[in-house]
């Protein structure tokens, strides 16, 4: 299992962009337009002492996030502190965040510095701000205003040069609106606000980090592994609550279970081809390779599973899964005569979800408007 306190979590893979110089190989990976739109955002805000609040779902590479933004801000050189204030207990916090003088509560035998002051001159990364307590946050809101905080126990002021990245996987409006948090701090916090993007919408991206992620567990003695189309196919139809940590488990897992092999779609487990039940036999009938294919080398695909050959050229393995994804979904339009819920209910995925997929791949006209209420 991955460990979320590591530096890098398996969602946290790292690669240089094509052509790129070395000081990008901090930038998330990835090349759907989010990703690069993502990229974008953190080159642009990097060189400014900008607040940050980077807000995304669970596994989605927050801590990545804030630590390109000081990779490639004038603070590179100096330290990145992360805290994850959901964690601490609330009474410990203050403590952690600012220090503590001697003597200042039971146990506090001599005097200590809080991460304000280890990261001075650096970045301070707040994890799941979200999940500050109230009496935390005014605080916080203070340091933010005038740069300066005392010790808990302490008198004297000290002044502090940190940038501040925030990050969180709440709905931070909504918890203003139920009064669980400031919306002063909010303000302070999201001047530069970045949308950390969920697994699912950038799907593209699976065969780049699943090569990624195989490279990483070689290099800690796992076995390499490698996933063919149908694999790629089913993977391309799950949900991913957990995001790319859930994936980075899952490629771990299959390496362990089926070392040096090729994985196809049925050694996946259960829950990962539940939602596109292809066989061989389908995929060759319904599925034709796309014409055009990019001249980059290409691991053979042992004939034995059935699936379509692979053209001498190669072939854009993103291209590829997209459009099985965009037949499989016509399919179950027809099935289900345009109705969304019934073909959802076929694909074994929420109707929000194809939803989402019917607009990504531009299929609202196979929608039967007039049997489709919101």
């Amino acid at each position: 299992m991955y460990n979320d306190s590591l530096s890098l979590d398996p969602e946290d893979t790292l690669r240089t962009p094509a052509g790129g110089p070395p000081e990008l190989m901090t930038l998330p990976a990835g090349e759907t337009p989010v990703m690069q739109r993502l990229r974008q955002l953190i080159l642009k805000v990097a060189p400014h002492d900008t607040t940050v609040l980077i807000q995304g779902a669970s596994g989605t590479s927050k801590e990545l996030i804030a630590r390109a933004i000081h990779e490639q801000s004038e603070r590179r050189n100096r330290p990145f502190v992360a805290i994850n204030c959901g964690a601490i207990p609330a009474e410990l916090l203050e403590s952690e965040l600012f220090g503590h003088e001697k003597g200042a509560f039971t146990g506090a035998i001599c005097a200590r510095k809080g991460r304000f002051e280890l990261a001075e001159g650096g970045t301070l990364f707040l994890d799941e701000i979200g999940d500050m307590p109230l009496p935390m946050q005014v605080k916080l809101l203070r340091v933010l205003q005038e740069r300066s905080f005392e010790r808990v126990g302490g008198t004297q002021t000290l002044y502090c040069d940190v940038r501040v990245v925030a990050a969180t996987h709440r709905d931070i409006e909504q918890r203003i609106v139920d009064g669980n948090f400031r919306e002063d701090l909010y303000y302070r916090l999201a001047v530069f606000p970045i949308e950390s993007p969920r697994l699912r919408e950038r799907l593209a991206d699976l065969p780049l980090l699943v090569n990624l992620l195989s490279k990483r567990n070689c290099e800690s003695g796992t076995p390499a592994i490698h996933f063919d189309a149908s694999a790629f196919a089913a993977l391309a139809a799950c949900e991913w609550p957990g995001n790319v940590r859930e994936l980075g488990n899952l490629v771990e897992r299959m390496a362990v279970m089926y070392p040096g092999e090729t994985v196809s779609a049925t050694q996946l487990p259960t829950r990962y081809r539940a939602d596109v039940e292809i066989s061989s036999t389908q995929l060759s009938e319904n599925l034709p390779l796309p014409s055009a294919a990019v001249p980059a080398p290409v691991p053979a695909v042992p004939q034995e599973t059935g699936l379509p050959s692979i053209p001498d050229a190669g072939l854009d393995l993103r291209a590829y899964l997209a459009d099985v994804e965009t037949r499989l979904i016509r399919q179950a339009l027809r099935h289900a005569d345009g109705i969304v819920t019934q073909a959802a209910a076929l694909l074994q995925m929420r109707r929000t979800t194809l939803i989402e997929r019917l607009k990504k791949y531009g299929l609202s006209g196979d929608v039967d408007a007039s049997r489709n209420v919101a």
